[in-house]
């Protein structure tokens, strides 16, 4: 328990589960994992439905807008699955920046980030055991400082590759590690934002 009384976790997420405790839609929520959460536990930040892995959990408010509003951006590293064989000329487009569709009209230029082909992770449970591919496909690692709706999805899909499995692996020094789909880590409270790199949290 912190000296504050507030508490702190990392999940990783299961596909299939939106990243909030509470919906009007029958859906998996965060309630179903098997883990006690305190009241007023809340998502920071979300990964959507179909997107695995790390999300932070804490009852303390001032996260959210100490980690994605401050001036100082904070990084975001996602393992993507996607169709087909990734070739320079995408991988350039992806690490330069891409114009991609606002909402409204107000279309927006992603900045420049990270991106690597990588070997598929080991010890990876398919999401469908009874399914297999038909067609090439890549694994890339993606590292962002910006998360807009949908970003990294639609980043592939405009140069081409259309995305079969997203899952985020680090918010700053916190990273997934082993912990297995479902799982939950309680981290200390110094530890937590020493690993977030937020100084000004007291």
């Amino acid at each position: 328990m912190s000296a504050t009384s507030h508490r702190y976790f990392a999940i990783n997420k299961p596909y299939r589960m939106v990243s909030q405790f509470v919906s009007p839609d029958k859906v998996r929520l965060l309630g179903h994992l098997k883990f006690d959460f305190p009241e007023g536990t809340h998502a920071i930040g979300r990964l959507d439905n179909h997107s695995e892995g790390l999300l932070l959990l804490t009852t303390n408010k001032k996260v959210t807008r100490l980690l994605f509003q401050g001036q100082v951006p904070h990084k975001r590293i996602y393992l993507v699955l996607v169709k087909g064989l990734v070739e320079a000329p995408a991988l350039h487009l992806l690490r330069t920046g891409i114009t991609l569709p606002g909402k409204g009209h107000d279309d927006y230029t992603t900045l420049p980030c990270d991106v690597e082909i990588v070997a598929p992770p080991p010890n990876l449970p398919p999401l469908d055991p009874s399914h297999t591919w038909k067609v090439p496909e890549t694994w890339l690692q993606i590292t962002l400082t910006e998360g807009k709706f949908h970003q990294v999805r639609k980043m592939v899909t405009t140069v081409g590759h259309r995305c079969k499995r997203l899952i985020r692996v680090a918010i700053e020094d916190i990273e997934l590690g082993g912990l297995a789909p479902g799982a939950v880590r309680e981290l200390e409270e110094t530890d937590f934002f020493r690993l977030l790199h937020i100084d000004n949290w007291q």
